[in-house]
């Protein structure tokens, strides 16, 4: 037995999230996410990791209320943020979110400063110890801040009144406080629990400019560089690159263009250059892409790097010398890390496993970079890889050495274009007879399936006997520019092509039973479940989860101008949008659906699942609806995300196996 057989066992397994690495290289910090001791939530810890991979992981951090964001200053101190009340501190003046501090002797952490909204991002100045985050701010002082919140609280006043665009955001609400960004530059003896310098708001007329925006600070701690929102035509924004003086908060564009979003910078060590991200939009006639951007620092003009590398980069970190990028990009089914010599332009892949890499940090000396590796067959776990030759050691981390019920492969199929379409086939091991198939769609649409997912866990399906198929088809990363060009603009076709090539090569297989079938997918996937159901009667059921049902519906997502883009303005471009719109075939679906939908999704707006399942109902389709009023895109909450399994797994017995309903008992 593993743990993937039985459900509770399953979400009980630690999760790690984020990893850093201490500016001395000797103190490596992951967070880990794993159950609350009532089992109803997940609560994140700090556990220290042996860089060195001899010693077992040690946990830092223990609160009810959790920590994360991890950063270090230059002495070793580590800073957190967490809900975990300070001991001075009246219950009614307990802020929503503060900033912790854990000397790197050891002992109590102590908290070194607090804002009445939530503090998000966080970092440090690497030579300096300047520390900079973000916080929800609403007008005025700290002081000011927490009466307008007492007064809005007081008369029960929730409303948000809203000057410009979007208002929300993936799961929640955007005002009416706004992320600013606060600068505070403390000493040993305030980080030792002496009263700190109160946080100073460099960006007091933001709005909503810094949104999900993590800003950087050059090493000498005089400079942030931070992406930028600013309003494009009609209801659309985009992203410049930022510099704010620190000492007078004077902000000045570093990179800007009307067809791009740069974001995520990462400073060089050296203090002279940046790297960040550039997401190009895309048009009506050509598909998007992601570069990296080379910006410096003394108003010499930038450039674009990478330009004859055909995927997309991301994640960027230096080399000690600033004279390397290290990143990872998607390819074939995996996400390995490259390292990019920034003057001659050359690039090297690094690690050449069945893994894809995150959370990159090089050491000190050079010699390593640490990472997350994960892959579908490994959740994500640190890792030390030799920067000279790629050879990759894992390190000691909660939830590691995990078991498995099944086995995975490659396979490839040819499309009605001729393009080869490739996946992994997950499978029960030494299975006696053939067994039924599950075709996984992934979301995105820009995505992959290389790496591990919890929410959409295939083992979960293994251990209960089905194999479970995860194909990249058109518009998925990893193949170059042309593999998304061949499905932009024209969602469901050219995927739906691709998807059924690749699962008749599934199904050709002798371990396979053809006979019993089902195709799930979220998201883009569930956008392309719906489209299957509509298309062909092949499968024996159909589970759609947070998915677009009519598209111009979309134009109520929290980011609507995504749309627009790729089909233009419905008003313009009708014929687009309805040759994409899987609302249109309703009348053609035979196949029994379970739809899957969280109320708080912004991304994909529960009306979408609302007009589907009446839909559905009313064509007298085989359906179910689950609903969940307090979840979003993602089902996060444990309980909940044992109810998704439990149902989806009756769902399919029912329709894939010709067992008898059995309804999840506490639903």
């Amino acid at each position: 037995m593993t743990p993937f057989h039985e459900l509770q066992d399953y979400i009980a397994i630690p999760r790690v999230e984020a990893l850093r690495l201490s500016p001395d290289g000797r103190r490596l910090v992951a967070v880990v996410k794993a159950l609350s001791p009532d089992g109803k939530k997940y609560v994140t810890a700090l556990w220290e990791i042996d860089p060195g991979g001899a010693a077992g992981p040690r946990r830092l951090t223990r609160s009810a209320a959790g920590e994360a964001n991890p950063a270090f200053l230059p002495d070793g101190t580590l800073l957190f943020v967490s809900e975990r009340p300070a001991p001075q501190a009246a219950q009614d003046d307990q802020e929503d979110q503060a900033l912790w501090a854990l000397p790197a002797s050891g002992g109590e952490a102590a908290q070194v400063a607090a804002r009445p909204g939530k503090i998000t991002t966080l970092t440090v100045a690497r030579d300096a110890g300047t520390i900079a985050f973000t916080a929800a701010t609403l007008p005025g002082d700290a002081a000011a801040d927490r009466e307008r919140r007492k007064k809005r609280a007081d008369a029960g006043i929730t409303a948000i009144l809203h000057e410009d665009y979007p208002v929300r955001h993936w799961d929640h609400q955007l005002g009416p406080d706004q992320p600013r960004l606060f600068i505070l530059r403390p000493d040993a003896r305030d980080l030792a629990g002496q009263a700190c310098p109160d946080p100073r708001d460099v960006t007091p007329q933001a709005g909503q400019a810094l949104v999900e925006q993590p800003a950087a600070l050059t090493p000498d701690g005089s400079t942030a560089i931070t992406g930028w929102w600013v309003a494009a035509q009609g209801a659309a924004q985009r992203s410049e690159l930022a510099a704010i003086d620190l000492a007078t908060g004077q902000r000045r564009t570093l990179l800007g263009r009307g067809d791009a979003d740069f974001v995520a910078p990462v400073v060089a060590p050296d203090g002279r250059s940046v790297v960040c991200g550039a997401e190009v939009h895309g048009t009506l006639d050509e598909a998007p892409r992601r570069r990296l951007w080379l910006v410096p620092l003394d108003r010499t003009p930038p450039r674009e790097l990478l330009t004859g590398f055909d995927l997309w980069p991301q994640d960027p970190a230096w080399s000690p010398d600033s004279a390397r990028i290290y990143f990872t990009a998607d390819q074939q089914g995996r996400g390995p890390v490259f390292v990019l010599d920034v003057q001659a332009g050359s690039v090297e892949q690094l690690t050449r496993d069945d893994a894809s890499y995150a959370d990159l940090a090089v050491s000190p000396d050079g010699a390593s970079v640490y990472a997350l590796r994960s892959g579908i067959d490994a959740p994500p776990g640190p890792v030390r890889i030799d920067a000279s030759i790629g050879d990759v050691a894992r390190l000691k981390a909660p939830g590691d050495s995990l078991p498995l019920p099944g086995e995975i492969t490659e396979i490839t199929a040819a499309a009605p274009d001729g393009a080869v379409i490739r996946g992994w086939l997950v499978r029960p091991a030494d299975a006696q007879a053939p067994v039924p198939l599950l075709l996984f769609v992934h979301g995105g649409p820009y995505g992959s399936w290389n790496g591990w997912s919890w929410r959409w866990n295939p083992w979960v399906m293994v251990a209960r006997g089905y194999a479970v198929l995860l194909p990249d088809p058109a518009l998925s990363t990893g193949y170059g520019q042309d593999h998304i060009r061949r499905g932009y603009g024209r969602w469901g076709d050219a995927t739906f092509d691709d998807l059924m090539a690749v699962t008749d090569a599934a199904l050709a297989r002798p371990e396979i039973d053809a006979t019993r079938t089902a195709v799930m997918g979220g998201s883009f996937g569930g956008y392309m479940a719906n489209w299957i159901a509509g298309h062909t009667d092949r499968f024996g059921a159909v589970v759609t989860h947070a998915s677009a049902w009519k598209l111009e519906g979309m134009l109520a997502s929290d980011e609507s101008y995504w749309f627009v883009r790729e089909f233009g303005d419905p008003a313009e471009r009708p014929d687009r949008w309805e040759a994409n719109d899987p609302a249109r075939h309703l009348a053609k679906i035979r196949t029994p659906m379970l739809v899957i939908h969280g109320d708080r999704d912004y991304r994909v707006p529960i009306d979408q699942a609302l007009w589907l399942w009446r839909d559905l109902v009313q064509g007298e389709v085989d359906a179910k609806f689950l609903y969940y009023p307090d979840e979003n895109h993602w089902i996060l909450g444990p309980g909940n995300a044992v109810v998704w399994y439990e149902t989806v797994l009756a769902f399919l017995a029912e329709h894939v196996l010709g067992e008898p309903w059995r309804r999840p008992a506490v639903v």
